[in-house]
């Protein structure tokens, strides 16, 4: 197994030469523990997986998350995701154009999700990327005017902006998708300013997705705190940027890094097999 750090601007590890099938979980735990907390991401180049063989893969870095929206869902594999805008025998399978802003998956669950995993399944002929933001080196490069207003606040997530429309919803009032939603996943705390648990580092936990409000400031203060706050992470020196080759498996840490799907030609057919992972250890520690 060769492992090259560093491989993208500076960051992530890339493994080729190994079949991921033969490692073992101890093996990619370690792996997960010294590289991938400290190296933002992992890829596994050149791998070819089944549905099954994947989620075992999955499961050697943790418990594999069942998404709380089924029609995101494989119809036959519960725990993988699907981003697609391919249909199968005239049905649609999963959901497609996800993920066209910046977020921290699931940052508006009360456990947010540790790990997760991209596995494509079609690309476009064209250029497909994934992009990244590395939050720590955001929250070190934060106006200290901004991280002085941030430090010690807690930041509201909620997810229902971003409720993808079913079949079943067609007929029903907006504000009746909107509560089911809210009931589904209501909005959550946490700290505007996470310490990872394992290496003690600090992120800026904040998104253009999910994130709602920064708590302790009135309603306009607040919007425009959270304006200034996103649009500096969003600078283009901030983002790293991943283009998808067959065969790559993708998995990061969700305390790190926020993503986003960059270029991607949407009339070309396209599908991407996600899988997102519990590690076992607490989301983070509060920033000291």
């Amino acid at each position: 197994m060769q492992i090259q750090e560093g491989f993208i601007q500076g960051a992530g590890a890339l493994v080729q030469g190994v079949d991921v099938r033969k490692l073992g979980a101890e093996e990619l735990r370690a792996l997960r523990e010294r590289v991938l907390y400290r190296r933002r991401f992992i890829l596994f180049r050149g791998q070819s997986l089944s549905n099954s063989e994947y989620i075992d893969f999955a499961r050697k870095f943790g418990t594999p998350q069942v998404y709380l929206q089924d029609n995101y869902h494989h119809p036959e594999h519960p725990e993988i995701f699907i981003s697609s805008n391919v249909s199968v025998n005239g049905k649609k399978l999963g959901v497609a154009r996800t993920g066209y802003y910046w977020h921290t998956d699931c940052s508006f669950q009360q456990t947010p999700l540790s790990l997760t995993m991209l596995y494509p399944q079609i690309l476009p002929k064209g250029r497909r990327e994934t992009l990244f933001i590395d939050m720590h080196s955001v929250l070190e490069r934060l106006p200290e005017g901004l991280r002085r207003r941030l430090e010690g606040r807690n930041a509201l997530h909620g997810g229902n902006g971003r409720y993808k429309v079913r079949e079943e919803d067609v007929g029903k009032p907006l504000h009746e998708l909107i509560a089911n939603e809210s009931s589904m996943a209501p909005p959550v705390r946490h700290p505007a300013i996470i310490q990872h648990t394992v290496t003690g580092e600090k992120f800026l936990y904040i998104n253009e997705g999910f994130t709602l409000s920064i708590e302790g400031y009135a309603a306009d203060e607040s919007r425009a705190l959270l304006s200034d706050t996103l649009a500096f992470i969003a600078r283009p020196e901030h983002v790293i940027t991943h283009e998808w080759q067959e065969g790559d498996i993708l998995v990061w840490d969700n305390r790190t890094l926020l993503h986003r799907s960059g270029a991607s030609p949407l009339h070309e057919p396209q599908m991407i097999y996600r899988i997102g992972i519990y590690d076992g250890h607490p989301f983070y520690t509060h920033e000291a």
